[in-house]
């Protein structure tokens, strides 16, 4: 066999149906598409439009308070700190910070406030300088003879909801 011989098995690939194309193809005049009217036409997106009418979710009673600047933190869990410092990715006798987190791929952006969790296990002793932690992660961490250091926002809008 040559692969100018080779050819997919019968019935491995069907032709899409040409809607639109006269009565003798069987999906002409309405293609498919029910009579008249917009979702008929083409190039139509009517998700939540209800004619004109007020949408239902705009109806809705609202409660609460939305925080338009909230404070948004990278997380990292210690779990996967001591990971990182078992591959060798992370060196517990410098301080951690955003940018070392960011180096050993725990956090993606740049610029950002790292705040560090509780869950898993640490065993290295490993001082940090994070924006925020959890009460459970400053435990794990004193428990392992480290030490958290606080450094301020680096987001600006935190740090303006902050002072407010």
């Amino acid at each position: 066999m040559k692969l100018n011989q080779l050819k997919d098995n019968a019935g491995a690939r069907k032709a899409r149906m040409r809607v639109g194309r006269g009565y003798g193809s069987g999906k002409g005049v309405t293609a498919a598409r029910g009579q008249k009217g917009q979702k008929s036409r083409s190039g139509v997106a009517i998700k939540g439009f209800e004619g004109g009418q007020m949408p239902l979710h705009m109806r809705m009673p609202k409660r609460g308070f939305n925080n338009p600047f909230p404070t948004e933190y990278a997380i990292v869990n210690i779990g996967r700190v001591q990971q990182a410092i078992d591959n060798g990715k992370l060196d517990a006798s410098k301080p951690v910070n955003a940018d070392a987190l960011r180096a050993a791929g725990l956090i993606r952006r740049k610029d950002v406030d790292v705040r560090l969790l509780a869950k898993g296990e640490l065993s290295a002793k490993v001082s940090f300088e994070l924006t925020s932690a959890s009460k459970g992660a400053q435990e794990a961490v004193e428990k392992a003879g480290g030490s958290i250091t606080v450094v301020p926002a680096v987001n600006q809008k935190a740090a303006d909801t902050a002072s407010a």
